[in-house]
């Protein structure tokens, strides 16, 4: 079993929050990263395109042969033939190098990977909390002074979260009741409750198990998380596992990508990835700002999802995993530092967020799109992209105005991590999305808050709520996280889907959307 442990959970969703943001808000606020890119990271998104040459170089191949075949007549296949005769070694020749090519196609090509289904976590009604009841506990427990209950109030206010938000049962004790035990309550709450209802929903077996993939950045046990769901499921004793820790908001996507990995060398098998967040042992009890954000927009949340790599799950499967494009900037000490887990002046342990952290963000978001353009656009976009940029580089000339690729060409929906209004603001105007393309992410945080990880599965579950999900359509999921992390997943829909049993928007959808206060 694997552990991986990085910085501090990926709180720049955190960033979202206005009063630390909106300081000095020319100069923190994203930067429009789309007027400048980075030539290798397009060679980057280019060289991902090529890896896949022999594919593109064999099907015209046999779209021609194809077409030539659909001409002959019975004349030409009889003549066909008699050369063919006269010229035995040729016809050995050939015959070898089609099955040696077909070899190599069958066995370098990736395995496609289907999303089955996903289940998302819903917690009961009485751990929701309203806004006067998380000022009044805050005020009840005394450790904030009343500069930082103010300074909680406003970020409540601006956070673009609404008042039926989740809180852990230990949160909502006065005094609140952190614990280890209280932790692994919460824990065993959340994965549980998610895993029964993807177990019910899709009807597969727990022992049909072989590849579990657990992200929890902050609650790390031992026995680990993945191990707890293997203890209470009766998993199977050969299933591969993995628990990673520290890696922030954007670890939903980084497990994705390893079960992903996974699932070409396993055969014929499934994989189970539970991306979850745990409140109870990590809230801050101290007064620096920076570091009291995280309570304010942090809530309860978990999202299990079933993949598996058998060609008989395609007819029931909901997506296609189509690309996943990773960034880190952890080399850079601004980027590892800028979302920090540390301990303030008096010894009280949270989560520190720099001054720099929109910035830094922008840059990471700026080099993931740039690396993703070449696989998701349209060759018309693409040309004019690189055109338009080279042209920049050879000639050295800044006023060559740079193309601006529409993004909306080659995603349907966008899952935007929902992190803070701040961060939605900021991408919806530098992508030049619509409102409509990003309402599930506004909607999630104004329903569930940020749910780290899995916020971008409650996106997804909004919108097969709202009945836009239609088959061919892609989605591209995208997240931030500590280290400094930006990565993309896109899928494509196989059919018009529908919304799980027990969606987490199964009784609320209709309310939304709903009109943001500014």
């Amino acid at each position: 079993m694997s552990n991986h442990n990085e910085a501090a959970d990926g709180n720049l969703c955190c960033s979202g929050a206005d009063p630390v943001v909106r300081i000095k808000r020319a100069r923190k606020g994203l930067p429009d990263f789309v007027q400048s890119v980075n030539l290798k990271y397009v060679k980057l998104g280019y060289h991902h395109l090529m890896s896949h040459f022999l594919t593109l170089c064999l099907l015209p191949l046999i779209a021609i042969t194809l077409l030539q075949a659909s001409q002959m007549n019975y004349q030409d296949f009889q003549t066909l033939y008699l050369q063919l005769q006269l010229n035995l070694i040729t016809v050995l020749l050939a015959t070898a190098i089609m099955v040696f090519g077909s070899t190599v196609y069958i066995m370098t090509r990736p395995r496609s990977v289907y999303l089955v289904d996903y289940a998302c976590y819903r917690p009961p009604h009485h751990l929701q909390v309203k806004f006067n009841k998380f000022m009044d506990h805050s005020r009840l427990t005394g450790d904030f002074d009343e500069s930082s209950l103010e300074f909680q109030r406003k970020i409540l206010e601006r956070s673009g979260l609404g008042v039926e938000t989740y809180l852990p049962e230990a949160m909502h004790c006065v005094p609140p009741r952190p614990s280890m035990s209280t932790a692994r309550e919460e824990a065993e709450q959340v994965m549980f409750g998610a895993l029964d209802n993807l177990f019910k929903s899709t009807n597969v077996k727990p022992k049909d198990i072989g590849i579990l993939v657990v992200n929890c950045s902050l609650f790390n046990p031992t026995p680990s998380l993945s191990a707890m769901i293997v203890n209470r499921y009766g998993l199977r004793g050969n299933i591969q596992s993995f628990n990673l820790g520290g890696m922030g908001c954007s670890a939903g996507v980084i497990a994705i990508d390893l079960a992903k990995d996974m699932l070409q060398v396993h055969r014929n098998t499934y994989a189970v990835v539970v991306s979850t967040e745990n409140i109870t042992q990590n809230w801050y009890f101290g007064n620096k700002k920076s570091m009291l954000i995280p309570n304010c927009l942090f809530r309860v949340g978990c999202a299990a999802t079933l993949l598996s790599n058998k060609a008989s799950e395609k007819r029931r499967a909901k997506y296609k995993l189509v690309h996943v494009v990773r960034t880190h900037k952890g080399a850079q000490d601004t980027a590892f530092r800028c979302v920090y887990q540390e301990q303030d002046d008096h010894g009280k342990t949270g989560v520190s967020l720099s001054k720099d952290l929109m910035a830094i963000a922008g840059g990471a978001l700026k080099t993931n799109i740039t690396t993703l353009g070449p696989l998701v656009l349209p060759i018309s976009e693409q040309l004019l992209f690189f055109v338009t940029l080279a042209a920049r580089k050879l000639c050295n000339d800044a006023k060559i105005k740079p193309y601006i690729p529409d993004f909306k060409l080659a995603f349907d929906h966008f899952c935007i991590h929902a992190g803070g209004r701040g961060v939605i603001d900021e991408l919806e105007k530098n992508l030049q999305l619509s409102p409509i393309h990003v309402e599930a992410s506004r909607m999630t945080l104004h329903r569930f808050g940020n749910t780290s990880s899995s916020s971008i599965w409650y996106e997804l579950a909004y919108t097969e709520a709202k009945g836009r999900m239609k088959k061919g359509h892609r989605v591209w999921q995208i997240a931030f996280g500590s280290g400094f992390k930006c990565n993309s997943a896109v899928w494509q829909a196989l059919r018009n889907v529908k919304p799980s049993p027990n969606s987490p928007w199964q009784d609320c959808v209709d309310r939304y959307p709903v009109e943001m206060a500014n």
